[in-house]
């Protein structure tokens, strides 16, 4: 195995992890910084006032692009169980 290949690897992983979360990261983000917003404008200090908003934001999330993140997930293991005999040797 030679060290390009391990490079290829970590660095096709990192980059499929990257897009499969950043989309839900931003969304909780966004929606954690609105309601943040909201909760210190009111003075409203109630915990799930904050959590619930971010839930059913990543649940609407995860319906709109997962197809899409399952799609980059089912290729990315196609690459990978394709590449196992490069890697090998």
């Amino acid at each position: 195995m030679t060290p390009e290949t391990v490079m290829d690897l970590a660095h096709s992983t990192l980059l499929v992890t990257s897009m499969v979360a950043a989309p839900l990261l931003l969304i909780a983000l966004i929606t954690g910084l609105l309601i943040g917003m909201l909760q210190a404008a009111t003075q409203i200090n109630e915990s799930t006032l904050s959590f619930i908003p971010k839930l059913l934001m990543l649940v609407l999330t995860l319906f709109a692009i997962g197809p899409w993140i399952l799609r980059v997930l089912v290729d990315f293991t196609h690459d990978l169980y394709s590449s196992i005999p490069s890697v090998i040797g």
